[in-house]
């Protein structure tokens, strides 16, 4: 009973106090872009995201009611405004909307938010030693920052190399992935040197599993806290939240963590993942969504 109360909370955005709440949520919205598709047997190059997919995907939106979205592989500004005026026609606005334009021409970060963003930095100069090298973090890293009681939070948002690659000398890109986590964890070190009196959130998709280096990376250097992944399911107790349909396969690797004064504001001490039907209508991840308390004394012990 309380699972399916908590379900409902989530997909129809029963959340109370919105001044004090912050909801924020991680979203890769499955090549909302122009890209090679099967489509009903057929290989279509060059293809929009299918419309029954956009509609699943602004009703997974609108009943989660996150007042700021980390969104990734986005196709560009054209279609992030797309998406902000499609929703904003079905009744929830939000007005601002920021995309990041960095290495990969096809797959990008961006922010929609509710809430007025105080700061903008595109983190596109990311770059780090690979084998002969250096290379681009490929997506870069997108920064805002919006106000809160507490004060000035800032949101990393981060889409990590995916595991395709021609390299044998680095299968699946593990080693690739590990370094442009480093590399932008050291930018953020760079942003706030002192993490644990900082308020800062890094949200988005790592493809890499939670004991791999990507989240190592962005938790700790040697004994030192960063910030920590805020554990979150779905209501069956599930924690999946990518479906690799080729593989039959499930994996966890979508992430919202927070600085050390943000993790004792988490309502209910963990995150959800939305299961409702139209999530995978939507696409082949499922969002994470946290709810933060930013008034008053902590919500929960860290």
């Amino acid at each position: 009973m309380k699972r399916a109360v908590l379900t409902c909370l989530l997909l129809f955005g029963a959340v109370g106090g919105r001044a004090e709440t912050l909801v924020l949520a991680t979203y890769n919205v499955a090549n909302y872009t122009l890209t090679d598709r099967q489509i009903e047997g057929a290989f279509l190059t060059a293809y929009p995201k299918p419309e029954r997919e956009k509609t699943a995907l602004r009703e997974v939106m609108r009943r989660v009611d996150a007042d700021v979205w980390a969104l990734q592989e986005i196709g560009g500004e054209e279609f992030l405004r797309e998406l902000q005026r499609d929703l904003r026609h079905e009744g929830t606005d939000f007005p601002e909307a920021v995309v990041l334009e960095a290495a990969d021409p096809d797959r990008k970060v961006a922010v929609l938010s509710r809430r007025p963003l105080t700061r903008v930095v595109r983190h596109t100069d990311l770059d780090f030693r690979y084998f002969e090298g250096r290379q681009l973090v490929k997506r870069g890293m997108l920064e805002v920052a919006f106000a809160s009681p507490m004060g000035e939070v800032a949101l990393f948002v981060v889409h990590l190399k995916s595991r395709w690659t021609e390299r044998r000398d680095d299968p699946q890109a593990a080693l690739r992935r590990g370094r442009e986590a480093t590399a932008a964890r050291d930018r953020i070190l760079e942003r706030f040197p002192e993490p644990g009196q900082a308020r800062f959130i890094i949200a988005g998709d790592f493809n890499e599993g939670p004991l791999h280096r990507p989240l190592r990376a962005f938790s700790r250097i040697n004994d030192r806290p960063i910030s920590r992944a805020v554990p979150a399911v779905d209501s069956r107790g599930e924690t999946w939240t990518h479906f690799y349909r080729r593989n039959d396969e499930y994996s966890r690797v979508d992430y919202i963590m927070l600085s050390a004064p943000l993790q004792p504001r988490v309502i209910g001490g963990r995150g959800e993942i939305p299961d409702a039907p139209m999530v995978l209508r939507a696409g082949d991840h499922r969002p994470v969504v946290v709810r933060l308390n930013l008034v008053g004394p902590p919500v929960g012990a860290e």
